[in-house]
């Protein structure tokens, strides 16, 4: 049926390569490469993970020591106990299809290479239209494959392999079996249980369910129902290898939902871990502002406050040049008539020496001490020449 050889180390070499691809563009990507080689990286690196699960799911099978008589002997406990609690019979069902070839045929073909398009396709339509949901499912889809591939180490073999049951194998019957020399699948014949065919289908039937929002997404639930019938018709796995597959992705989903607290409580503690940085800042600050061992508000504000400073200090000389100088040409002039002094403050008493003209209100070369600002930046102005600032026994004060 299938003519394409690839055994688990040829994925596993597939695997390797686009891993390497994923590698190479996220390297590129950091070394400031073009934004399109980040959605490379992001979708090589999950094909690579898919790949790796399935060359780790042919792997298994093909590594099975058991003989084929424990396999069958487990098969045949399966069927006695379907008729125990009252199951429908898989040979009955399967009669009901032989005497129609075109459905048996189109059966073989659903079982043989439906159940991976569907699964890559709904994880790469979670990828393209809902990414948040993307990583959750991609999540539980590794972590159920996984868990089913610990349980089918121990082999149980198919309905087909199974004398007493009487069931027809139609892969072989009809020339489409996918096991075989001539097949081209490395697959092993003895991983009846769990069905991951069954267990995928569940599995997409519910994502798509609760992600979609289309009226017609209850349509996908014909074909987990679908994936159920061809793999009983086909005679590849019991009615039990179903409801196991059901269990165990029951269990995966609840093993994924009570984790998410945990991982989440993780990150947030992670989060929380203090960086060396900020640590380094406070104790630079707390030798700043005079040695406060707490790390409190002043011992972080130190090199702040001493960086503002500096930067006030350099740029003091632009700004200053910038600025006109007293009484030089570019000061507007004192309108003509007007006094230097108020016309009503008092005269100055009687006796008293005046202030020799021209004398600066403070000695030359003296900057005056300002309560603004301004004395980060520029030097103290003086008055401006032939001008007396008044004094304190001037004004009366």
């Amino acid at each position: 049926m299938l003519s394409v050889k690839f055994t688990w180390l040829e994925a596993a070499v597939a695997t390797a390569l686009v891993l390497a691809v994923a590698a190479a563009a996220a390297l590129a990507v950091r070394r400031s490469g073009p934004p399109r080689l980040a959605g490379i990286a992001v979708f090589a690196r999950e094909a690579g993970m898919l790949l790796g699960l399935f060359a780790l799911w042919t792997y298994a099978g093909s590594k099975s020591e058991v003989s084929l008589a424990e396999a069958v002997r487990r098969a045949a406990w399966i069927w006695h106990a379907e008729r125990d609690i009252g199951l429908p019979s898989e040979w009955a069902l399967q009669r009901v299809f032989l005497p129609h070839p075109p459905l048996v045929e189109a059966l073989n073909w659903y079982y043989a290479v439906l159940h991976f398009p569907v699964l890559i396709g709904c994880l790469v339509w979670l990828f393209a239209r809902h990414r948040g949901e993307y990583w959750r499912v991609r999540t539980l889809v590794v972590l159920f494959t996984a868990v089913s591939l610990l349980v089918q180490f121990i082999p149980v073999a198919p309905p087909r392999l199974l004398p007493l049951d009487r069931m027809t194998d139609t892969g072989l019957a009809y020339g489409q079996s996918v096991y075989g020399p001539h097949t081209g699948i490395d697959a092993d014949q003895l991983s009846a249980m769990p069905s991951i065919h069954v267990g995928w289908a569940l599995l997409v039937a519910l994502v798509v369910v609760t992600t979609a929002r289309s009226r017609w997404r209850w349509l996908v639930l014909a074909y987990p129902v679908l994936t159920t019938l061809a793999v009983v018709v086909t005679a590849n796995h019991f009615w039990l290898d179903g409801v196991a597959a059901a269990a165990l992705l029951a269990l995966a989903i609840g093993a994924q939902r009570a984790a998410g607290p945990v991982y989440r409580a993780l990150a947030a503690d992670v989060r929380a871990v203090p960086w060396p940085g900020p640590a380094l800042v406070n104790t630079a600050g707390a030798a700043a502002s005079g040695g406060r061992p707490d790390g409190g508000p002043a011992a972080a504000a130190g090199p702040a406050r001493a960086a503002v400073q500096a930067h006030a200090r350099a740029a003091a000389p632009a700004r200053c040049a910038q600025r006109p100088a007293s009484g030089g040409a570019g000061r507007p002039p004192i309108a003509a008539g007007r006094p230097s002094v108020p016309a009503a403050k008092p005269p100055v008493a009687a006796g008293r020496p005046p202030v020799a003209a021209g004398r600066p209100s403070v000695p030359a070369g003296k900057p005056s001490v300002s309560r603004g600002p301004a004395s980060l930046h520029c030097p103290a102005r003086r008055s401006p020449p032939g001008h007396a600032a008044p004094s304190r026994e001037q004004d009366g004060r």
